[in-house]
């Protein structure tokens, strides 16, 4: 299945590529830096365990209410979806500062005041004020929004597109049932990867691409691209990493597995149609182990032609080494 959001850096161009030079073998499954979740949500559920992480604590929390809030995430999402450029600014501010336009609030409770009786009123207060208070559920419900209504999904500016966050309802439930034996961390990458290192363990791993980190929420300095070696370097289990090619990285992980791979650059295809996108994948195993247990079909050019130039038996006339063999 797909994800239930758009996210920079996502995986759905290059996952199949990361699919078939995953591990044959492993007994847990470890996303470090997991984003979007991709990669993740397209794979099959399986019996080995599984980990999403993201030090983002926004998606780390939004993952989590899907999976464990599903209700309460739906009925915090549903309410009052007006996809408007006020209601945008209003749900950036909450994710920015942790709390709602407390003006905004201020002038609702007054307008109530004013046109309601005192009971009606106590009501309305209350309602207004519980959905102010700020909880996870509501965080994620915003955060969710605040993806869908923004222009690519960069979470800055308003999409100006309509859009009826109700439409998701089904595809928030499939990924309730697919996260329901997945483990949701908000870690730091060192911290996660040494907390689930084991021989049967496999981490993919999937950092901001170097010299690129303005583009994500989180910071990630030069020194954290060090920081990310040294860590797996250390590890006892499997690890697949994807980055932007660069000599800088390539130098970083000289002595493992590098592979270069490219894919439909996405941001660049309204100006420049077919432009792709250099990428690498570097491991610490060697990730033609699943291909070679692929089946290949025989094509044309493959048909063993040695017969050609076998003699023939003119007494028989059958050729000793004939195409039927």
């Amino acid at each position: 299945m797909n994800s239930i959001i758009s996210w920079v850096g996502g995986k759905k161009a290059l996952r199949q590529l990361i699919y078939i030079r995953l591990p044959k073998e492993f007994g847990r499954y470890i996303e470090v830096f997991g984003g979007g979740g991709w990669v993740l949500f397209g794979r099959p559920p399986d019996t080995v365990m599984e980990v999403y992480n993201d030090f983002n604590s926004n998606l780390a929390n939004l993952f989590f209410c899907v999976k464990e809030r599903t209700l309460a995430f739906l009925k915090e999402l549903g309410f009052l979806p007006m996809n408007s450029r006020d209601e945008f600014v209003v749900i950036r501010k909450f994710i920015d500062k942790g709390e709602f336009n407390r003006d905004y609030l201020k002038e609702e409770l007054e307008l109530a005041q004013h046109n309601l009786s005192p009971i009606e009123f106590e009501v309305i207060k209350e309602i207004l004020l519980e959905n102010a208070e700020v909880t996870n559920v509501k965080r994620a419900a915003s955060f969710f929004k605040l993806i869908r209504y923004s222009y690519g999904s960069g979470c800055t500016s308003y999409g100006c597109q309509p859009f009826d966050v109700r439409k998701c309802f089904f595809l928030i439930w499939e990924a309730n049932r697919r996260l329901a034996n997945t483990v949701i961390e908000n870690k730091d990458f060192e911290a996660l990867i040494r907390q689930y290192d084991r021989d049967n363990a496999f981490f993919y791993c999937d950092p901001p691409y170097f010299e690129t980190e303005d583009h994500y929420q989180v910071e990630f300095k030069k020194e954290d691209h060090v920081r990310l070696r040294d860590t797996l370097t250390q590890c006892k289990g499997n690890w697949l990493v994807s980055y932007n090619d660069c000599e800088y990285i390539r130098k970083l992980y000289e002595g493992y597995h590098i592979e270069a791979v490219t894919r439909i650059n996405n941001l660049a295809q309204r100006y420049d149609s077919g432009c792709e996108y250099a990428e690498i994948f570097i491991s610490n195993y060697d990730t033609a182990e699943r291909m070679r247990d692929i089946p290949m079909q025989m094509g044309l050019f493959d048909i063993d032609t040695d017969w050609m130039n076998k003699p023939v038996d003119m007494t028989s006339q059958t050729c000793t080494g004939g195409a039927n063999d």
